[in-house]
């Protein structure tokens, strides 16, 4: 019973990253590309004040239970469930240690004025944003595919289940 909840908990709050990860690469950039910089600046600045704990509370709670998952199984699931808890863990580290000091310097630039060179950090940012944005929605395929196979509906039928207590 615990595997399957913790389980349901990885896949949902992975599901829930990847999608917000991807619905701002699809539709947020494109719009901060389409928009004066200065408007751009204000936003991002706001959406990244509002973001702040919703986003580090997904980015923990996908972690945590798809990597308490991989701890709960064996073989191939195990396999699985782990390799999507690091790429999670790696979109965190890349949030933190790419995207969040470019936050930074966008939120000063808003009280002030963007200096030169601010187009490619602005790239460097999407290029961030790109790859933890990659890795979630990688780490949330690796979950469906491992929910397949505890299912007994994937690709490989012969995935070990831990027996029920």
């Amino acid at each position: 019973m615990r595997t399957r909840l913790l389980q349901a908990l990885s896949l949902f709050s992975t599901g829930l990253l990847a999608g917000a990860f991807g619905y701002g690469a699809a539709n947020l950039v494109p719009t901060f590309n389409a928009v004066p910089i200065d408007m751009r600046l204000d936003f991002h600045t706001a959406l990244m004040r509002m973001n702040g704990i919703t986003m580090q509370a997904t980015m923990a709670v996908s972690a945590l239970s798809t990597l308490a998952l991989a701890a709960s199984l064996r073989g191939r699931a195990r396999a699985l469930a782990g390799a999507a808890g690091l790429l999670t863990v790696s979109s965190f580290l890349v949030t933190r240690f790419g995207n969040v000091p470019i936050n930074g310097r966008i939120k000063q630039w808003a009280a002030t004025a963007p200096p030169p060179g601010h187009a490619d950090v602005l790239r460097r940012w999407e290029l961030f944003n790109d790859a933890r944005t990659a890795t979630a929605a990688l780490a949330f395929a690796l979950l469906v595919l491992l929910a397949l196979d505890l299912a007994g509906g994937g690709v490989d039928r012969t995935v070990r289940r831990i027996p029920k207590r």
